[in-house]
């Protein structure tokens, strides 16, 4: 792979990380999912990740570091959301 079609494919992930970021927070703004909802979770999960590489490959580490807890966060609140779902199912 070139160093140019690197620098693209690494765009495009940063592009579709902020996607993903932005489709979560505009649905739960329009109350069209909820904040606790596995798809709003996996929506900043996958965001935070895609944005991490890419401003990590951009050596922008402060936003590395941002990224990487708004990962962690999402990563805990989905794990939350599958242990209580777990329960739930157990009940039932």
């Amino acid at each position: 792979m070139t160093d140019k079609e690197m620098d693209l494919l690494v765009e495009i992930i940063g592009w579709i990380g902020s996607a993903a970021i932005l489709l979560a927070y505009s649905l739960n703004s329009y109350q069209k999912i909820r904040s606790d909802s596995p798809t709003f979770l996996l929506l900043n999960l996958t965001g935070g990740i895609l944005l991490m590489a890419y401003s990590f490959y951009l050596e922008a580490f402060a936003n590395t570091f941002l990224n990487l807890v708004w990962a962690i966060v999402a990563l805990f609140a989905l794990r939350k959301y599958l242990k209580q779902a777990s329960i739930k199912n157990q009940r039932s």
